[in-house]
């Protein structure tokens, strides 16, 4: 059965008290129980309005949104959660970690880590329906990257509407640091391989990203033209895993190596 995407159901004190439990579970390092099973009518709607209540508490609070994450780019991960789009959340400025800085487990709940391509706009996208051909003029260059997803549900248990309001299951994200042109690529076929501690975990292709990650960035620029939002110059967008998400715990060493881009490695702590 599809999650419910449409209208919403959960009154502002709803959605607060959402935002709330969320909000606790990182700062306690605590995770909750499904909001979905608290409120069995929330729509994916009303999702995207604790995640936005969220992030406006961490705006007040002195944080800035540095750009996007995409999430269920993937065929088999839309099936799994009875969806046919995919799904986003927002990047903060005090989410981003230098690949020289050890990312901290303690500082999360049951991290895992995915692969990506990240791509940095040079220009604001255009008002208005945004297009393939958008997306390769506004983008600067691309970067491989490393997210470090994270749920504040216990036991990773979720359906799409938990995974939306807790921004999508966001948490860190390392850069590599080399740029690389988008001219020349060919962004539908690149491999990529992560290794933990030197052995090689999961591989795939940049195709499994909704056939090439570009659509991927397109998509989310039409979804969040519905909430009044544009992608500026400068954002960054993580455009969504090549391969399945790997559990991480502290000594690890993680690499990412894709294709013609080169590699971005973090340690865990």
């Amino acid at each position: 059965m599809k999650a419910s995407t449409a209208g919403r159901m959960l009154d502002g004190e709803q959605v607060r008290e959402a935002a709330d439990r969320l909000m606790g579970a990182e700062r306690i390092g605590k995770p909750i129980g499904q909001l979905s099973q608290a409120h069995p009518g929330m729509t994916v709607d009303d999702a995207y309005a604790v995640q936005r209540e969220g992030i406006r508490r961490r705006m007040d609070a002195g944080a800035v949104v540095r750009g996007y994450k995409i999430g269920l780019t993937s065929v088999a991960m839309q099936r799994m959660m009875g969806v046919d789009e995919p799904d986003y959340g927002h990047l903060l400025d005090d989410m981003f970690v230098l690949e020289t800085v050890p990312v901290r487990t303690g500082e999360l709940l049951q991290p895992r880590v995915e692969p990506e391509l990240a791509f940095v706009l040079g220009h604001d996208l255009p008002e208005g329906r945004v297009t393939v051909a958008d997306v390769l003029r506004c983008t600067d260059f691309v970067l491989p990257c490393l997210e470090i997803i994270d749920s504040r549900y216990d036991a990773w248990r979720i359906t799409l509407p938990d995974t939306v309001a807790d921004n999508a299951s966001s948490a860190r994200v390392v850069l590599g640091g080399v740029p690389r042109s988008l001219r020349g690529l060919d962004l539908a076929a690149l491999g990529v391989v992560l290794r933990v501690n030197g052995q090689i975990v999961e591989s795939g292709a940049s195709g499994a990203v909704l056939g090439n990650p570009v659509n991927a960035v397109a998509w989310l620029a039409n979804a969040l033209a519905g909430h009044d939002v544009r992608l500026k110059t400068g954002d960054v967008v993580l455009s969504g895993s090549a391969t399945r998400a790997v559990d991480v715990h502290p000594g690890d060493h993680v690499e990412a190596v894709a294709e013609d881009l080169g590699a971005v490695r973090t340690r865990f702590i």
